[in-house]
């Protein structure tokens, strides 16, 4: 067998959710051990699957260039991207892309505390590719359905990223439940009932790499 790492699951998590994620942690002392952002709903991420509408590109860089990218999903809440020269692939998207685009990102997130002592959350996108609404729509069901899933088992007892999350977070957890279902609502499904939806399946992993287990 390899002793190749394996890369860590692509977490799906609302704008809501991952922005007001502001706690990371190791799970060993080992200086190469992988960075976990804690979700409020009671999971760990080293990396996330996001898809949503890129509405607006700007080169922040001053020496080189480093893209800022907004990408608002279905509440319009913005996750906020950015990449350099180390994410050459993705910044190349990022320049190239006209807005508006619906893409999805995979990426791992990054905290950055600002003077005021608030923690910022944004994504450091490992690939970006540009997917037409049904993509978005099936992430947007995959992800509520992922989100309901944490929200309940949150009071397990055995549930140790909750237990973590408890401590950490002061926020009430049925907000996300609610920015889930208004997620839900706001899909234009054609006549197609959420049940329908879900029986599409999920995204596919060439967009994401490895995901969770998409819906069957």
């Amino acid at each position: 067998m390899s002793g190749a790492p394996t890369r860590e699951v692509a977490r799906r998590t609302f704008a809501a959710e991952f922005n007001d994620a502001s706690y990371t942690f190791k799970e060993s002392d080992d200086e190469r051990a992988p960075v976990y952002l804690l979700l409020p709903t009671g999971e760990r991420a080293n990396r996330v699957f996001v898809v949503g509408t890129l509405t607006e590109k700007e080169d922040v860089g001053e020496d080189s260039e480093y893209w800022r990218g907004r990408v608002v999903d279905p509440n319009g809440d913005t996750f906020f991207v950015y990449a350099g020269q180390y994410q050459p692939d993705a910044a190349a998207m990022l320049r190239e892309l006209e807005a508006p685009e619906y893409v999805a990102i995979a990426g791992k997130p990054r905290t950055y505390e600002m003077d005021d002592g608030t923690v910022n959350v944004s994504l450091r996108p490992e690939s970006i590719t540009v997917v037409d609404e049904s993509t978005r729509d099936r992430w947007v069901v995959e992800t509520a359905e992922r989100t309901l899933e944490r929200i309940s088992t949150f009071e397990d007892e055995t549930n140790r990223y909750a237990a973590m999350a408890k401590e950490q977070y002061d926020r009430p957890i049925d907000s996300y439940r609610e920015n889930a279902i208004r997620a839900l609502e706001s899909l234009d499904t054609d006549g197609k009932s959420n049940d329908e939806e879900l029986s599409d399946g999920g995204v596919s992993d060439e967009a994401d790499g490895e995901s969770e287990t998409p819906l069957q």
